[in-house]
């Protein structure tokens, strides 16, 4: 059909025998032939498709075919994210984009699938049109048996495979191999290293040591014995943190005085390790082109050069991505305190200043919604817990306070290197502008955005939702501890 994009019938899929690759892009045509024949020009293709496979009311050829469209267009995000996820944390070369592909590019390209009513199963479709339980699972489908379709409350289909690609359970298990892994915070100090300690104070680093001693030593033991020994860290015991007070006094440290403090201060180490792990896998700026093996600018930034202003130039691109994380983070430690702040002066809300951290910490953290919390935090209504809390309204005034910021050392650097003077022509001013409101959009706060929109069973991990936690775990520990 005219105007239809080539991406509901042509497919991206793995291919080992691509040595520079791993994958090929290729036709379907069983898909080309259905979209021409059964989706009029007058429809929108993808909520039209999107009907048909979902509906069981239809015959299953047809359901199978309109799904065999959407896992070509979903195969284009899944690649992406394989790639993203290798800027991100492959950038010492321990793995490539290639290795990925495996888990989640797994589509034959050719098989007619549906779901099952309950969408927990996927069927394989024979000539006949008979059903039968597919016994390998396409990730493809994967991702449409999880894809919410209420248009009020969903992410876009390309968001959505996107998001689950770098959710998918073996890519995460893969990554975990080279350390990249949502630890628990005895794993994370069980497993610190020089580098991290180097960073700490003298009381913090005395911590790790005494919690080596102890710790890593029964850890160790334990799986040398392969006695009783799980794969996650426990919670240190009684006797343990005994020991640990008892080294810290031989050291002349005594700054916690018992295990209930103890475990205080190793939290709050870990927070710190944390962050600097979040520094350490800092997203490249370059990437390695797969096709000549040579390293090129990133293209997937969301800034376009100006006749003013080459965006394109390494320095201000660099000093742009590190004041992106610098100002993100600033920006949200002060509209969290603002807030605080805020319902501590209101008449109407100063007892609720209390359950602003607790409140928010339950909606990203443990991924309730206000109408759970207003029940755990004993609030009188939903209304009031939205007006207490309101995580939409923090967002945007941390992402106007991050753009104005950003923007702001933007043009001192730019004025640095003259390429501007300050104030700035209107129309310079007007273009840099929106261009940082993109990137900053793109990079951080569209996918928060469609966190909150995404209802009931969101998963709470962007960059905005991953830093605001940082914070709120470490007000959490400094507020306990005065």
């Amino acid at each position: 059909m005219k105007g239809a994009s080539p991406r509901y019938w042509k497919i991206y899929r793995i291919n080992p025998t691509r040595t520079h690759n791993g994958y090929e892009h290729s036709v379907v045509s069983a898909a080309q032939v259905f979209l021409q024949q059964s989706i009029s020009e007058s429809e929108d293709i993808q909520s039209a498709l999107l009907t048909c496979f979902y509906a069981p009311t239809n015959d299953v050829k047809s359901r199978a075919y309109a799904g065999l469209c959407l896992r070509c267009f979903v195969s284009e995000p899944i690649l992406k994210a394989c790639k993203k996820i290798h800027n991100l944390f492959a950038s010492d070369k321990s793995f490539t984009y290639q290795d990925l592909l495996g888990f989640v590019l797994n589509d034959d390209g050719q098989s007619l699938v549906i779901t099952d009513d309950d969408r927990k199963a996927q069927l394989v479709v024979n000539s006949e049109g008979k059903t039968d339980t597919a016994k390998y699972q396409f990730f493809t489908v994967k991702v449409l048996q999880t894809f919410k379709s209420d248009l009020r409350v969903r992410l876009s289909l390309e968001n959505w495979a996107y998001l689950q690609t770098k959710q998918n359970p073996e890519v995460k298990d893969f990554l975990s191999e080279f350390g990249f892994k949502n630890l628990s915070d005895w794993a994370l100090l069980n497993r610190v290293r020089p580098k991290q300690i180097e960073r700490l104070s003298k009381q913090d680093a005395n911590l790790v040591e005494v919690f080596h001693c102890c710790y890593r030593r029964d850890r160790i033991q334990q799986r040398k014995q392969n006695r009783s020994f799980g794969a996650k860290c426990p919670d240190p015991s009684e006797c343990q943190l005994q020991e640990m007070l008892a080294l810290l006094q031989k050291r002349g440290d005594n700054a916690v005085n018992n295990t209930k403090q103890l475990l205080k201060a190793l939290k709050y180490v870990a927070i710190q390790l944390r962050q600097y792990d979040i520094w350490s896998y800092r997203e490249s700026l370059e990437i390695q082109d797969p096709e000549t093996g040579s390293y090129v600018t990133r293209t997937d930034l969301a800034y376009n050069s100006t006749s003013e202003v080459d965006v394109e130039q390494n320095e201000i691109l660099e000093f742009l991505h590190s004041q992106l994380e610098i100002t993100l983070i600033n920006s949200i430690e002060q509209e969290v305190e603002s807030s605080i702040l805020r319902l501590q002066k209101s008449k109407k809300y100063a007892p609720f200043a209390a359950k602003f951290i607790p409140g928010l910490q339950l909606y990203y953290q443990e991924g309730k919604s206000l109408k759970e919390i207003t029940d755990i935090l004993q609030m009188s209504s939903w209304d009031q817990a939205r007006r207490v809390f309101n995580p939409g309204e923090l967002l945007a005034k941390v992402r106007s306070k991050t753009v104005e910021q950003l923007l702001d050392n933007i043009l001192k650097k730019a004025c640095e290197l003259g390429l501007t003077t300050l104030p700035p022509a209107p129309d310079y001013l007007k273009t840099l502008a929106e261009q940082i409101e993109l990137f900053a959009d793109e990079e951080v706060f569209q996918s928060a955005a469609e966190e909150i929109r995404a209802g009931k069973n969101r998963v709470m991990n962007s960059r905005y939702a991953h830093f605001l936690c940082h914070n709120l775990q470490l007000a959490s520990v400094i507020s306990v501890a005065s």
